[in-house]
C-alpha cells in the first residue's frame, strides 16, 4: 500500500519549496450513518491522501484530496453502528513519499433501533491571554484549562463533540488553532464536531450591517454541520433515540444577521416542526444564548419568551446553552416552576479567561460552580445520564433524566 502512495505522491508532486505540515486537525465533521466529513489544513498547497475503512482496516478505501491549503473529504460507502479509522497521508521533506500518516477513528450515527449513546459537551473556548495593566504577559489559566481539559475528555470513549458556541474570542478564524483546534486536535481526530453558534462568530462589528461577510470568512469556510434550510445558523440532526437540535438566537445579543426568533419567525415555525417529527425521542436543544441564567450574563428574556413554551410542550427533556463563564444546572422547569417532568438547562462555559460567579440567584438553581469544566453524557434507553468534570479532573456534578 505505502508503495503505491509514493507513486500517487509522484503523480501529483508539485513544485514547491517548502515541506507540507499540518497545521490545523484533521478533525471531523456532519457524520451520517453512511458518510462523515474530514477537514484539514497544511503549510503550503498540496494534495492530500487518505485511506480509511472499519477498524482495525483502515486501508479498505483511498481517496486523493486536490492541491490546497484547506482541505475536505467525504468518506462514503459506509454503514451505521460502526467503528471506523483513518490515516492522512502528506508529502515528506524531500517530497518523494509521504510522512508517517496521523491516524484517527469515528463511528458513524446510529440507526433508532440502537439507543445507546454516549457524547461530550463543552462551551467557550475561546479566551484572549491575560496581560497586566502594562500590557505585560500573565500566565495564561485560560490556554492551560484548554489543554487539561483536552487530556481528561481523551479518555472518554465518546461518540461526538458538542460545542455551544464561542470557538474563539474574536470569532476570527486567525485565532482557532490557539484557542481550539490545537488544544483539542486529539479529540477532534475522534468526535466528530458540532457547534451552536455564539456571537463570536459574528465578529467583533456584529452590531454593523457591514458585518454580513465575518460568519462566511470565518467559520462557514472551515465547517460543516449538518445540511438544513439554515445551517450552520440551525439544524438539527438523530442518532439512536434522540434528536439534537441547535438554534441561533444570536440577534438578541447585537448579532443584526443573525436570525429572528420571533413566533412567527423561519426558526421557530422550523423549530415546532423539528420537534414535532421526533416523536418519542430524547430531545436535546443546544444554544448559546442563556435561557434560566443566575451567572453574570442572567437569562435571556428574549428567549425565555419567545421558546421555553415550545420547549415544555414538545417535550425536550435537556438544553446545552452558552453564555455564562460558569457551569450551572436548574432543576427541571415547567411554566417557571420546577417540576419533574419539565427541561432541565445545562450552563457550559468552558475554558473562560476566569470563571465568574454567581449574580443574579434563582430558585430554578439546582447547582452552580465557578470553575473551567465539561460535560460527559451517556443515553441508555429512557436514562440519560450526566458527568461534569473540572479542568483538574473534580467531579462537580452528576445527574439522571428519565424520558
Amino acid at each position: 500500500m505505502k508503495k503505491f502512495l509514493y507513486v500517487l505522491v509522484l503523480l501529483f508532486l508539485p513544485v514547491i519549496i517548502q515541506a507540507a505540515q499540518l497545521t490545523r486537525g484533521p478533525y471531523l465533521e456532519d457524520p451520517t450513518q453512511t458518510t462523515v466529513i474530514l477537514r484539514w489544513q497544511t503549510s503550503v498547497p498540496t494534495p492530500g491522501w487518505l485511506e480509511y475503512g472499519p477498524a482495525p482496516r483502515c486501508n479498505q478505501i483511498m481517496t486523493v484530496t486536490p492541491e490546497a491549503y484547506n482541505h475536505k473529504a467525504v468518506l462514503y460507502g459506509l454503514v451505521p453502528n460502526q467503528d471506523f479509522c483513518y490515516r492522512l497521508y502528506v508529502y515528506n521533506r524531500s517530497r518523494d513519499g509521504v510522512q508517517e500518516p496521523v491516524e484517527g477513528t469515528f463511528r458513524t450515527l446510529f440507526s433508532p433501533e440502537r439507543k445507546i449513546v454516549h457524547f461530550l459537551a463543552i462551551g467557550a473556548t475561546g479566551a484572549e491571554a491575560a496581560v497586566d495593566e502594562l500590557g505585560n504577559a500573565l500566565p495564561d489559566e485560560a490556554a492551560q484549562a484548554r489543554e487539561n481539559l483536552a487530556l481528561l475528555m481523551q479518555q472518554e470513549k465518546s461518540d461526538f463533540l458538542i460545542h455551544t458556541g464561542n470557538l474563539t474570542h474574536s470569532g476570527l478564524n486567525d485565532e482557532a488553532n490557539q484557542e481550539f483546534f490545537t488544544p483539542f486536535q486529539h479529540v477532534l481526530r475522534h468526535n466528530p464536531l458540532f457547534v451552536a453558534l455564539g456571537p463570536n462568530e459574528y465578529g467583533p462589528a456584529r452590531e454593523s450591517r457591514d458585518s454580513k461577510p465575518f460568519l462566511a470568512q470565518n467559520y462557514t469556510r472551515y465547517h460543516t454541520m449538518t445540511w438544513s434550510n439554515a445551517t450552520p445558523k440551525y439544524y438539527s440532526f438523530d442518532t439512536a433515540n434522540a434528536r439534537f437540535v441547535f438554534l441561533d438566537a444570536n440577534i438578541t445579543q447585537g448579532a443584526v444577521w443573525g436570525p429572528e426568533i420571533g413566533e412567527d419567525s423561519a426558526q421557530t415555525k422550523w423549530l415546532k416542526t423539528t420537534l414535532a417529527g421526533a416523536s418519542e425521542k430524547w430531545k436535546i436543544v443546544v444554544l448559546n444564548t442563556p435561557v434560566y441564567s443566575s451567572g453574570v450574563k442572567g437569562p435571556n428574556q428574549e428567549v425565555f419568551f419567545n421558546w421555553v413554551k415550545i420547549f415544555e410542550d414538545y417535550g425536550v427533556r435537556l438544553v446545552l446553552q452558552g453564555g455564562d463563564a460558569d457551569y450551572e444546572r436548574t432543576f427541571p422547569m415547567f411554566r417557571g416552576e420546577t417540576k419533574s417532568r419539565g427541561v432541565t438547562y445545562l450552563t457550559l462555559g468552558t475554558a473562560a479567561i476566569k470563571p465568574t460567579k454567581r449574580e443574579h440567584p434563582d430558585p430554578s438553581t439546582a447547582r452552580f460552580v465557578s470553575a473551567r469544566h465539561y460535560a460527559s453524557i451517556k443515553i441508555v434507553d429512557r436514562k440519560l445520564s450526566v458527568k461534569v468534570y473540572s479542568d483538574k479532573g473534580k467531579q462537580l456534578d452528576s445527574f439522571d433524566l428519565y424520558l
